[in-house]
């Protein structure tokens, strides 16, 4: 069985910045696998294209440049927020205002995002909502351990039923 739309992946994988020597970003092993319903579009295009047509027991390795994965650093994406943007009840929220710290957000739209906190200071906060690996170029390295044919319902709801999926 080759991987093609509508099948359900399992894959073990290294992400690492840039390429082969990059910083280690993300590992994926055995005891927990990357499982997927593939060409439904929740992944980024070019990692699918980079595994299309693979069988279990095949490794790959493949490069995708940041403007074809999460995109590049967009500067606007960087804002200060009124220090009053968070206040909750009447206090401060001062355990979420911690450097580093990740904050769900809505924007003007009602949108959700998700914005890291960068800097605070007594007037503001300064947060990027870039997404995490955006100005990334991502290197992949990796093999298939499972595939199947997806069921109907898996398909019907766009994702993956059962152990390494969704449960109803």
């Amino acid at each position: 069985m080759q991987i093609q739309k509508h099948t359900v992946v399992s894959l073990l994988y290294t992400l690492r910045e840039n390429n082969a020597s990059g910083e280690v970003i993300e590992v994926v092993q055995k005891e927990q696998p990357f499982t997927f319903l593939y060409g439904v579009g929740q992944l980024l295009p070019l990692f699918e294209d980079n595994i299309k047509g693979l069988e279990v027991g095949n490794n790959f390795a493949f490069s995708i440049e940041a403007a074809q994965a999460y995109g590049e650093m967009n500067p606007n994406a960087i804002v200060q927020l009124p220090i009053e943007t968070f206040i909750v009840n009447g206090e401060l929220a001062t355990d979420l205002l911690q450097v580093g710290s990740t904050i769900p957000m809505r924007n003007e739209e009602g949108h959700l995002m998700q914005g890291q906190v960068l800097e605070v200071t007594e007037q503001f906060v300064k947060m990027d909502f870039n997404h995490p690996m955006a100005g990334k170029n991502l290197h992949f390295t990796g093999e298939v351990v499972a595939l199947r044919e997806a069921e109907e319902t898996e398909i019907a709801h766009g994702h993956v039923h059962g152990p390494g999926g969704h449960h109803h």
